[in-house]
């Protein structure tokens, strides 16, 4: 009887260890670990798709297609160039995300991802590798790409088009 009730409290402890946790607010659920990068918005952590809400980075791979940018008459493929930014950033580390309730059209959890308390959001908006997608974020990273062109960092130096543009025109 001792060792049934060890199992079973062996296994409760260990289910709630796993899976993720509500946060304290209750709004939102939290998500742990070492991401694979598949954009410059999008990680893959525990088998489970997340897509940065409120921002849009340029595409790697868009059925079939991948997003290219201009830079001194040089077709740049930018896609990749926010993807590489974003695992160059994050490396071997854990990411932390804080995941809404709603998930996106193609059933990818959305939220919003932190490496060390920084939003990996606002680094790849900031850093011009991604853009405030207003549909979506009422704003929240618009000072953030407003810094990123004033200083043309990043894909604010090329000539690009808005994923949200470029995807219309590629579907």
């Amino acid at each position: 009887m001792k060792k049934q009730k060890l199992i079973l409290i062996s296994f409760f402890f260990l289910l709630f260890n796993i899976n993720p946790l509500l946060s304290s607010d209750q709004n939102y659920l939290l998500i742990s670990g070492k991401p694979k990068i598949t954009d410059g918005d999008t990680i893959k952590i525990n088998n489970k798709k997340i897509r940065f809400g409120g921002i849009d980075a340029p595409e790697s791979f868009f059925f079939g297609k991948k997003q290219s940018c201009v830079l001194n008459n040089v077709e740049i493929l930018c896609g990749k160039l926010s993807k590489d930014k974003l695992i160059e950033k994050i490396g071997n580390q854990i990411v932390n995300c804080k995941i809404e309730k709603n998930k996106d059209q193609y059933s990818r959890l959305i939220g919003e991802c932190f490496l060390k308390n920084e939003s990996l959001s606002v680094f790849m908006v900031k850093n011009g590798y991604a853009f405030d997608y207003p549909k979506y974020s009422k704003g929240k990273f618009r000072k953030y790409q407003t810094f990123a062109k004033k200083f043309s960092l990043g894909l604010w130096q090329m000539q690009f088009e808005y994923p949200w543009i470029w995807r219309k025109k590629n579907r």
